[in-house]
């Protein structure tokens, strides 16, 4: 194994001496629209986590740092994200009050664990394990956090306190039962930051529209106080940068968070891998998966000692990036270091957002992640798959979201499986030759179902045509020569033609290449 080399350990040598002065100049204006865009989206995903606001801006600081370093592609950005936000909440909500310091450090806790996890998997060259998370889990997933999060925002749009629940389904009913609490200034509020946004991001679409709404709802309640007096306000907090935050490694917490842990970093690794293979097709970039999983990880074992939660690739921040020019992962550097000062200079500001302003924009986050055109593309091209979607949709819906990470992806590998134990088998008849077209694996989930179309063939030769069979397990070639023998036995043959060499060789190693019962022909 070759040793790692300085640009193996340190992969930003590989495009930091390429930088000039220009290039300085612009990625630092693109890390400004970076970081504007971050400050209200990470405040937002601190509080659908459960945590005080400014650890959403802990999030967005040393693990995006980390990340764009010691990463592969040049535009992803990292920081908190809704689907990760909300998963953490339902993880620990079970275990510890939310916003309370145990709750904090089992959410650093369970991040350092998800890191560990994506760390190992790119050390191991794993990376690739993700694509077993298809597209369809990815967006019923979404579609069902989106979902969610709007519900889990809904009492502070109506100005109602309320526990947190387990399920969408829980939190619903129970909204249900106290909508007559509603507060009607909140409600118009929250309405009028909504509109708001939405009319500045379709007038002005590179504007930062949450930010604005957000920054305009507030004014309103300060220039009307006899009217929204009651009006919850989000949490004050002292301005400082990112706290070291030391992390306790007891047993029984490790244990509890291990199931949670491994599902965050298998969501996130593959939001944060299909956001940067997206970016690195339009960019024409070359793209190390590996490296990029070892990054992840990394940033997300040396955030939570910073007081960072778990972070993935921000798909909206990520595109900015691309959109606007960056030239290097330099510009998600400059936007951590401008969230940073915002972080250390800003905080006083922040306790004058009104929580109904917060929910709205919240709201429009979520809409923001349904993907009705790829929902759309999805049932054209594949109903199986579409069936995973709304499975994994009903399962984030009815079960806690980790679980339902778990369920879409079984789904999806169940209709994989069946599409793969039953390959495609093409049968003409040649005289006293039947011929069978495989194309697929001959593997253990196939051969029942093989072995049942040699059995109903009634020709003297059965010939498989095996061009297209690429791989043949132990299971597949003990079929082949049960049903050679078989054939033997009533004067009749099987031969396989146009095999390749590899599959030949293994049909060869069961009983040697002179009692092999089955022929080959070119």
């Amino acid at each position: 194994m070759p040793r790692p080399n300085r640009q193996t350990l340190l992969p930003f040598l590989r495009w930091l001496p390429n930088t000039s002065r220009r290039s300085l100049g612009n990625d630092l204006l693109v890390g400004l629209s970076g970081a504007i865009l971050a400050l209200p989206q990470s405040i937002a995903y601190a509080l659908i986590a459960g945590l005080p606001p400014e650890y959403g801006l802990y999030a967005a600081i040393v693990p995006v740092i980390v990340a764009c370093l010691w990463g592969s592609s040049w535009h992803l950005i990292c920081g908190p994200t809704a689907a990760i936000s909300i998963v953490l909440f339902t993880s620990v909500s079970q275990l510890a009050t939310p916003g309370s310091d145990e709750f904090i450090a089992r959410i650093l806790l369970l991040t350092f664990l998800a890191g560990l996890f994506q760390w190992l998997l790119g050390l191991l060259r794993f990376g690739a394990l993700v694509n077993f998370v298809s597209h369809s889990v990815v967006l019923g997933f979404t579609l069902g956090a989106a979902v969610v999060i709007a519900l889990g925002q809904l009492p502070n749009l109506l100005g109602i306190s309320l526990t947190s629940q387990a399920t969408a389904l829980a939190t619903l009913l129970d909204i249900g039962q106290h909508l007559g609490q509603t507060d009607w200034r909140a409600l118009a509020l929250a309405a009028f930051t909504l509109g708001v946004s939405v009319a500045i991001k379709r007038l002005w679409p590179r504007a930062p529209a949450l930010l604005l709404g957000i920054v305009i709802g507030s004014l309103v309640v300060l220039a009307l106080p006899a009217h929204t007096a009651d009006i919850a306000l989000v949490s004050a907090f002292t301005g400082s940068l990112p706290p070291f935050s030391p992390l306790s490694f007891e047993l029984s917490s490790v244990l509890q968070l291990l199931p949670a842990a491994v599902a965050c970093g298998m969501l996130g690794l593959v939001t944060s891998l299909s956001i940067a293979r997206a970016l690195a097709s339009k960019s024409q970039q070359f793209l190390d998966a590996n490296q990029e999983v070892r990054a992840q990880g990394l940033s997300n074992m040396l955030g939570p000692w910073f007081s960072g939660s778990l972070s993935a690739g921000s798909f909206t921040r990520s595109a900015l990036n691309l959109q606007a020019g960056a030239r290097s992962p330099l510009a998600g550097v400059f936007s951590a270091l401008l969230v940073a000062l915002f972080a250390l200079f800003g905080a006083e500001l922040i306790a004058h957002i009104p929580l109904p302003c917060m929910a709205a924009s919240i709201l429009l986050i979520c809409w923001g992640l349904v993907d009705i055109p790829g929902l759309r593309a999805l049932f054209r091209v594949s109903r199986s798959e579409f069936l995973v979607m709304l499975l994994t949709l009903l399962a984030t819906l009815l079960l806690e979201l980790q679980t339902a990470i778990y369920a879409g992806v079984l789904a999806s590998l169940f209709f994989y499986l069946k599409r793969t134990s039953q390959p495609r088998v093409k049968f003409w008849q040649e005289g006293e030759e039947e011929l069978l077209r495989v194309e697929g694996s001959i593997f253990f989930g196939a051969c029942h179902y093989l072995q049942q179309i040699i059995q109903r063939s009634n020709g003297e030769r059965v010939i498989i045509d095996a061009h297209h069979v690429n791989f043949i397990d132990y299971a597949g070639v003990e079929m082949l020569h049960q049903e050679a023998r078989r054939l033997l036995a009533q004067n009749r043959s099987l031969t396989l033609r146009r095999a390749r060499p590899q599959v030949i060789e293994e049909i060869h190693k069961l009983e040697g290449r002179e009692r092999c019962p089955v022929h080959f022909e070119d």
